[in-house]
């Protein structure tokens, strides 16, 4: 059986990179696993949770979209898995108290825009989006990470 390469990259970032039993996340289709031997595709990633199941325990990434992109390796029995996501972070390492207040702020922004106080034409949408990237940080912060 060949051997599964997971990389978790950001535009800034490299976060993980090594060698895994399977990958799970959720594309706009539904979740998906990737394992060895994988056959090649690419597609998209939905906000949520991308999991790592490795030899030492499963690595958990709180991702806000992206792109995955499953291939060859270096190595012809090696599959490479790639996620490559705009933001993302390790779940452990998410500051639930920032989280936290970052969702307060969406939330007073989004009723002052729905009060009729709109300073901005996209404000809305900006507030949406902001209280959508807080609410899934603190529902993905309690996961267990390993490292």
């Amino acid at each position: 059986m060949g051997t599964l390469r997971v990389e978790i990259v950001t535009p800034e970032a490299a976060l993980w990179a090594g060698e895994a039993k399977a990958l799970f996340a959720r594309s706009s289709e539904g979740e998906f696993a990737v394992l060895a031997e994988m056959t090649a595709t690419v597609g998209d990633l939905v906000p949520g949770v991308v999991r790592v199941d490795t030899d030492s325990g499963e690595l958990a990434f709180t991702v806000h979209g992206g792109y995955f992109q499953v291939g060859p390796g270096d190595d012809p029995n090696d599959t490479r898995a790639t996620v490559l996501a705009g933001v993302a972070e390790r779940t452990s390492d998410i500051d639930v108290a920032r989280a936290q207040t970052a969702k307060e702020r969406a939330e007073l922004a989004l009723a002052a825009e729905a009060g009729g106080d709109a300073h901005e034409p996209d404000a809305l949408a900006v507030a949406r989006a902001d209280l959508a990237r807080a609410e899934l940080r603190l529902s993905s912060a309690g996961r267990p990470s390993a490292s």
